[in-house]
């Protein structure tokens, strides 16, 4: 099974914000211990092949994303985690960082991958609800790598009290009316969506920052890239040479001010094809985020799916996605304009300053 393994880290606290020069060095020291490692060794020495990593900086940080093939997934975590406070023990100057994160995340794609690969009459259904309907109802056994009871435990509580963070809309954006005693989604369902959506922020605007840096390292663009990509290679296949640095730029500027949105009241709609295209990655990852935990049961999967139709109320159809992705930037009405950065489209715009 190959898992996707998110290493966030940091230097001391109190140290200063991480300028571009060192940014630089950071990049370069963690790639270097990365390039010299021969085999990453998970728990009572099983052997864990690294199949690809992406390493980016930023002001307060690291951020690493691990393409890890491991038996379970307490082996892609363990391993990943040991292997990079190796590097950081072993490089004098990150021998004083912290890992602040490390975690397991399950792409769409490869997830979707690793489910074709399997048959046989056990095999789980593709479809994340009914594999939430057939666990509730006992048919199929937990795999061996689903997460224990504690740790689903533990993201439910963590879920429920995210759930408040996302100020612009209330319980009832879930399905959920306290006023109606046979409501089909229950306070908790509803708390568990809403908590997953805004986990899935994070997960959402890291994927894109790793996947600009990715792209900044190994372009021009995705198409004529051997880089994996998270978000990127989500979107049309065939439109992947115009997905240049500018344009990811452009995506992760209309992320932020997206996802922003969505905890500050109102949120009236989607202002561009492109929100669009994120907030439907968006509710995916906040669905394989409840699937992964063993937290997408009947009544969150409808609350995600209530919650995506208020988020695309339905309107006249719209023609297929424009071919030329600089126009997915484009205002669907002049009263909702999307940011000044990814409303230009001119490369000749982005460009170094003067020293």
């Amino acid at each position: 099974m190959t898992y996707v393994v998110t290493v966030a880290m940091a230097p001391p606290q109190g140290a200063p914000e991480l300028d571009a020069l060192r940014r630089e060095g950071v990049v370069f020291l963690l790639r270097k211990g990365f390039d010299s490692l021969e085999a990453v060794e998970g728990p009572d020495g099983m052997e864990v092949d690294l199949l690809d990593d992406v390493i980016a900086a930023h002001p307060g940080g690291a951020l690493l994303k691990l393409f890890v093939d491991a038996p379970a997934l307490e082996f892609a975590e363990d391993a990943a985690r040991e292997v990079v406070t190796e590097l950081m023990e072993r490089t004098e100057a990150l021998s004083d960082w912290r890992l602040t994160r490390c975690a397991v995340e399950l792409n769409s794609e490869l997830l979707q991958e690793s489910l074709d690969a399997a048959d046989g009459p056990d095999a789980p259904p593709s479809d994340p609800a009914e594999r939430a309907r057939r666990h509730a109802a006992g048919t199929t056994p937990a795999p061996p790598d689903s997460p224990g009871h504690s740790e689903s435990q533990a993201m439910r509580k963590r879920l429920r009290e995210l759930a408040p963070s996302l100020t612009a809309f209330t319980l009832e954006a879930f399905g959920h009316d306290e006023s109606a005693p046979e409501c089909e989604v229950g306070r908790e369902a509803a708390e568990i969506a809403a908590g997953a959506v805004v986990y899935a922020i994070d997960l959402l605007v890291d994927e894109l920052f790793t996947d600009l840096a990715a792209l900044e390292d190994d372009g021009p663009t995705v198409a004529r890239s051997n880089a994996t990509f998270m978000i990127l290679d989500d979107l049309p296949p065939h439109l992947a040479d115009a997905y240049t640095v500018l344009f990811t730029r452009r995506l992760t500027v209309t992320a932020i001010t997206l996802t922003g949105r969505l905890t500050r009241p109102p949120f009236d709609h989607p202002t561009c094809l492109a929100e669009e295209l994120l907030l439907k990655s968006l509710l995916n990852q906040a669905e394989v985020t409840a699937d992964l935990y063993s937290l997408l049961s009947d009544e969150v999967a409808q609350a995600l799916e209530t919650f995506a139709t208020t988020l695309h109320p339905p309107t006249p159809p719209r023609p297929a996605t424009p071919e030329d992705p600089d126009t997915w930037f484009t205002p669907y009405t002049p009263v909702s304009p999307v940011h000044p950065y990814a409303a230009n489209e001119n490369e000749e715009t982005v460009v170094e300053l003067p020293e």
